[in-house]
């Protein structure tokens, strides 16, 4: 099994890609990060204390991170909610499974326990990881691969006019992790956009309180697209992720050499890409250009319906 750590912002997206990344069977999840950015830290703590207490998974660990950005005020996710997890019953969650070391101490830590076996996959603003990568200089020579949700290539941002949210949240952190040494495989929004799933995909699924919970936060996450994002459906981003690092043959990767705008007033978070032909372009990404949306929903589908 794949050794993994998650680190996530902890959204209704966030979510759904920890039980996809559960209920697989595929991958080792050596412990959860929360970094603040959908919602704030506590809230994020909270809501994945909630997903792995709805799979009973009291063995993993979740380490506390970063509560705000580098150097920028923190934006939260308006589509998630106050809570970050709007819909969910998180009145009686209690943090059983938070650590006392912080986040970034866990992931580098982790890694240097296990060289060159680790995947990182990110599912919220790189904070965390930058931090990391700050800490210890020799952290990216032993990171087997990060895998990152962030970032719009082709097609409009979903924060601002070109950027994803993710990297709009902390184009610092971003600009440090795409810089980096380490081997990145980035998930935009151009494949992810094609992803629509409706309300009534979710009613197909079996009768249990497991399925009667995630419909009910996944009611007002699509409300709540709809009425920000003028979409009908949820768009469950960190699961598609998640689904790379399960079957990466149901996606079309492409390299690119990609620098991060980290101060425009107006395209702050922009992946900038390199497409001059006279230039000799150096990549350091692979960048997802396509998905398998069938085969990503069937998979979806058939492991909520599993459990």
């Amino acid at each position: 099994m794949k050794k993994i750590i998650i680190d996530t912002d902890g959204g209704h997206d966030d979510i759904l890609a920890l039980y996809l990344s559960i209920l697989s069977k595929k991958l080792d999840i050596l412990g959860v990060t929360c970094v603040a950015g959908n919602s704030k830290l506590q809230n994020v703590e909270r809501n994945c204390q909630y997903a792995l207490t709805q799979l009973n998974c009291y063995d993993t660990p979740i380490f506390s991170g970063a509560d705000k950005p580098l150097s920028k005020k923190l934006t939260t996710a308006v589509v998630h909610g106050q809570s970050g997890l709007e819909g969910a019953e998180l009145s009686q969650v209690k943090l059983l499974n938070l650590q006392k070391a912080s986040a970034v101490d866990f992931i580098i830590d982790t890694v240097n326990q296990y060289p060159h076996e680790v995947t990182i996959l990110t599912l919220g603003p790189l904070t965390n990881i930058a931090l990391a990568l700050n800490k210890d200089p020799q952290l990216a020579s032993k990171v087997n691969e990060i895998v990152i949700m962030g970032g719009a290539i082709n097609v409009p941002g979903n924060q601002n006019r070109v950027a994803e949210y993710n990297f709009y949240v902390d184009p610092d952190a971003a600009s440090i992790v795409l810089g980096s040494k380490v081997d990145k495989v980035l998930i935009p929004l151009d494949p992810c956009n094609e992803v629509i799933i409706s309300e009534s995909e979710f009613f197909r699924l079996p009768n249990t309180l497991f399925v009667k919970s995630i419909i009910d936060m996944i009611k007002p996450f699509i409300r709540n697209i709809k009425s920000h994002l003028d979409v009908n459906g949820a768009l469950v981003y960190d699961a598609i992720a998640a689904y790379y690092l399960i079957c990466s043959n149901q996606f079309k990767l492409s390299p690119m050499d990609i620098l991060i705008e980290t101060d425009g007033v107006l395209t702050r978070g922009m992946c900038v890409i390199e497409k001059r032909n006279e230039i000799d372009k150096i990549p350091n990404i692979l960048v997802a250009v396509d998905v398998n949306v069938n085969s990503f929903k069937n998979d979806f589908f058939r492991m909520l319906a599993h459990y």
